[in-house]
């Protein structure tokens, strides 16, 4: 039995650690461009996608 099972990689909650909501950062996707808004704070020196950009990347989109 997995832990990860139906685990996508963004979450999908509002819950961080402690019950406390997750800090989001606005972001543009590298993709499409979008505005998007991201549980991380980007660094600028790697691309980030919104989730259904990530979702094709991560699904290997041939």
């Amino acid at each position: 039995m997995s832990f990860q099972q139906g685990s996508g990689g963004f979450g999908g909650g509002s819950g961080g650690f402690g019950g406390r909501p997750r800090e989001m950062h606005k972001a543009t996707c590298g993709d499409c461009n979008k505005e998007c808004e991201v549980p991380f704070k980007p660094s600028g020196d790697r691309p980030v996608y919104c989730k259904e950009c990530f979702a094709k990347r991560k699904g290997g989109a041939r």
